[in-house]
């Protein structure tokens, strides 16, 4: 893979020139591009360094007034070189750094059987929902109420896919894939197991399941931001960590 040319790829097809979603919609500010809806977001900008500051200041300012929590989403391989530090003066919070991991399904991957007493199934109704958000309160705590209600909003969504792996009957891991019509790339996002079952191989079967349907779709890349917890799982799979990603978070 040659990695530098996914990352321009990437950069053209998905940041510069982000597929429309259900619930997002993408807003020149200046130099800066935002995502605002059920989530807000920037991860594309025009500046350079002698605007890092007006730009940061200035996004801040706006989703104060808002009210909106906003993410701004910096790769290693971004400019200018000032970014972060004017991010932090404008008072975004850095969270910890990830891994920007990418896989290359042209050739057509195996990734061995399910586990024994494993079904990994593709949800799609409410209940689905359900199995989905009680796997991610068990996996990483926390209040998912706003994850809820954007995944009961995108159930006909074409792009959306949710998947469960089931232990005897019980939601024991889950996961969604995002496929952006007529774009070369699919995002893997979520990726939790139960405690109870972690180390079992549920993840990988997870992974398989989507990587899988995006093949299926014409999908060439598989992406992933990855936590320390799930790069060497990826990687042991065959993806590539082609750069780290940073987010900066601003709550009003």
């Amino acid at each position: 893979m040659d990695s530098n040319a996914v990352l321009a790829l990437y950069d053209a097809r998905m940041r510069a020139d982000p597929p429309r979603e259900i619930g997002l919609a993408s807003q020149w500010a200046g130099p800066v591009l935002r995502r605002v809806g059920v989530r807000a977001f920037i991860e594309h900008w025009t500046f350079g360094a002698d605007g890092a500051a007006a730009a940061a200041a200035a996004e801040a300012a706006h989703f104060r007034r808002t009210g909106l929590a906003v993410e701004w989403r910096v790769f290693s391989h971004d400019g200018p070189a000032n970014l972060e530090a004017a991010l932090a003066a404008a008072g975004f919070a850095p969270e910890p750094a990830e891994s920007f991991m990418v896989f290359d399904l042209a050739g057509r991957p195996d990734f061995g059987p399910l586990p024994a007493g494993v079904t990994v199934r593709r949800v799609g109704d409410t209940a689905g929902v359900e199995d989905v958000l009680a796997v991610r309160a068990a996996a990483f705590g926390g209040e998912h109420a706003a994850l809820e209600q954007e995944l009961a909003a995108r159930l006909a969504d074409p792009t959306l896919a949710l998947y469960v792996a089931y232990v005897d009957g019980t939601p024991a891991a889950s996961a969604r894939l995002e496929t952006p019509l007529g774009r070369p790339f699919a995002g893997l996002y979520g990726g939790g197991v139960r405690p109870q079952w972690r180390g079992r191989g549920l993840y990988r079967a997870l992974v398989a399941a989507r990587a899988e349907e995006a093949a299926g779709r014409g999908v060439r890349y598989l992406t992933v931001d990855a936590a320390e917890t799930s790069r060497p799982i990826l990687q042991r799979i065959g993806f590539q960590a082609l750069a780290t990603v940073r987010g900066w978070e601003l709550r009003p």
